[in-house]
């Protein structure tokens, strides 16, 4: 007899529905064909275990079964609960009404309960999309699926519900989740605070201007100075996530099952901080059957890369791209997946080997040489995606002692968020442009346009400093930033004064 059930295979962050077609019939033996891989052929040991202690069997006939389409690769042990409602289904063991209307999946253990999947958003959304009435998943994963309105969410603890619920009608516990109540409710409560750092004025107000137009940054200065405090706070005083943005970047990390079972929809960026020792796949994704790396798994969020150039070079090169596409795109002989990397990139870094500034005072120094070698580890494309470069220095005896706290998340994030609207009026008829550090050389003489008095100033600065000419177009979008901060619609010669004082690694003999 021959019955279909269907689960879902995903590929990038989009899922692709399976239908799993098992046909019992008289002989002997247990064929498993569609291109299934290692996981999905040992599932006949899974589910003969957990059927046979759940008072059933599989049955000792010619069981073949095809997971279509064949030519697709299929892995993972998430189509254990699938095959053996199949198999159940096809040997008349239990009535196969209605099982068609649902996309099921799970892993069984011996004892038929289920374990956890990867990838439920991104199927539960091709499941609505698809017209199926429901989605019955491990319970672990029911939270995650439920964001998706219009589905029949059912979260199940063991294979014995599913079957008494197809065999006997005994109904299942349907999931059901309010998404802008579950998104809002976890909105305003950031783990980190500014309120909680002591001085820094100036790298608060570094870290403002990178926050209110998404520039990427970069930490400069000797151990101790709180680069690594600072940066772990930034997404407290990002603007917070649309409920767009908090899909798109739950659905990646559903793909890799890193979403927790308690909170199904991520409603605060997400902050990523790899070691040093990453390799190149890690940070943008691959493998076989290519994976989201870190720089997707920060998409809406933080990539933070503490002591920059202890990076392998290779691993930085490759975020090349990336930094300027905002999406990363992985090739196989078959298939392409391409994973959104929207991020902001936040690095530190020690000046020298010693990791202190060319000071007689420091309990160890290093030669201005040993200094712009050290820096040399770091390419000049890959500087060049940076915007901000600001120099951390140590915060004295008298700042720490203090009782009185800083400025507090909040404050700061209102004050970004007014920035942010600015720029979301002022691009609304562009497609992929949305603050001030996406903007390309179209749009910042469109709308970084200078008086005589600022022009001069930022020429003068330019030849006295010796900065760089990759330092110009950066110095005018972070002035344009600070100008939106203070609600400004022409960048003047304050905007640009300030503007050039974060351009450290671009001045000539910057270390001596």
């Amino acid at each position: 007899m021959l019955k279909k059930v269907f689960g879902s295979a995903v590929f990038g962050v989009d899922a692709t529905t399976i239908t799993v077609e098992v046909n019992v019939d008289s002989g002997i033996g247990y064929h498993l064909v569609g291109l299934p891989d290692n996981a999905i052929k040992e599932s006949n040991y899974r589910i003969a275990a957990a059927l046979q202690n759940n008072g059933y069997k599989i049955p000792g006939k010619k069981i073949i079964i095809n997971m279509s389409p064949a030519d697709l690769r299929k892995e993972g042990s998430a189509y254990d609960l699938t095959l053996a409602l199949g198999i159940l289904a096809a040997s008349k063991q239990i009535p196969a009404k209605d099982l068609e209307r649902y996309i099921i999946m799970g892993e069984l253990s011996l004892d038929g309960t289920l374990q956890p999947i990867k990838g439920a958003l991104p199927i539960a959304l091709q499941a609505r999309k698809e017209g199926f009435k429901g989605f019955i998943l491990p319970k672990q994963n029911a939270k995650e699926a439920a964001i998706v309105n219009d589905l029949e969410v059912f979260g199940v603890e063991s294979i014995k519900e599913v079957i008494d619920f197809f065999k006997d009608d005994i109904p299942l516990q349907q999931t059901i989740i309010n998404t802008r109540e579950e998104f809002y409710k976890h909105l305003d409560v950031p783990e980190f605070d500014f309120a909680d750092v002591k001085g820094q004025e100036s790298i608060k107000r570094c870290m403002e201007i990178a926050a209110a137009g998404g520039h990427n940054i970069i930490l400069i200065g000797p151990p101790g100075s709180g680069k690594t405090m600072l940066a772990k706070r930034l997404p407290s005083i990002l603007p917070p996530m649309t409920l767009h943005e908090a899909l798109e970047t739950t659905k990646i990390h559903s793909v890799v099952g890193r979403v927790k079972s308690d909170i199904g929809l991520m409603s605060q960026r997400p902050f990523r901080s790899p070691h040093h020792t990453i390799s190149n796949v890690a940070l943008v994704g691959g493998g076989s059957y290519p994976q989201p790396g870190e720089i997707s798994l920060s998409h809406n969020g933080v990539l933070f890369l503490d002591e920059l150039p202890e990076f392998k070079r290779d691993v930085l090169e490759v975020m090349r791209q990336p930094l300027e596409d905002r999406e990363v795109t992985i090739s196989r002989a078959k298939f392409t997946v391409t994973y959104p990397s929207s991020f902001m990139l936040v690095a530190s870094m020690n000046p020298s080997p010693s990791g202190y500034f060319n000071d007689p005072n420091a309990p160890v120094t290093s030669s201005p040489a040993e200094m712009q070698r050290y820096l040399g580890k770091i390419s000049g494309p890959l500087l060049d995606r940076i915007d901000i470069h600001i120099e951390v220095t140590p915060v004295p005896f008298e700042k720490l002692s203090e009782e009185r706290n800083g400025e507090p998340s909040v404050s700061i994030r209102d004050r970004v968020t007014k920035a942010r609207s600015l720029q979301t009026e002022r691009f609304k008829t562009y497609d992929n442009l949305h603050y001030n550090a996406q903007m390309g050389s179209k749009h910042i003489r469109l709308f970084c346009k200078l008086d005589d008095v600022s022009l001069q100033l930022l020429k003068t600065a330019m030849e006295r400093l010796n900065l760089s000419a990759r330092a110009y177009d950066r110095i005018l979008k972070v002035a344009r930033t600070i100008a939106d901060l203070e609600a400004s619609k022409t960048i003047q010669g304050h905007h640009i004064s300030e503007a050039i004082q974060y351009r450290s690694l671009d001045r000539e003999g910057w270390l001596g």
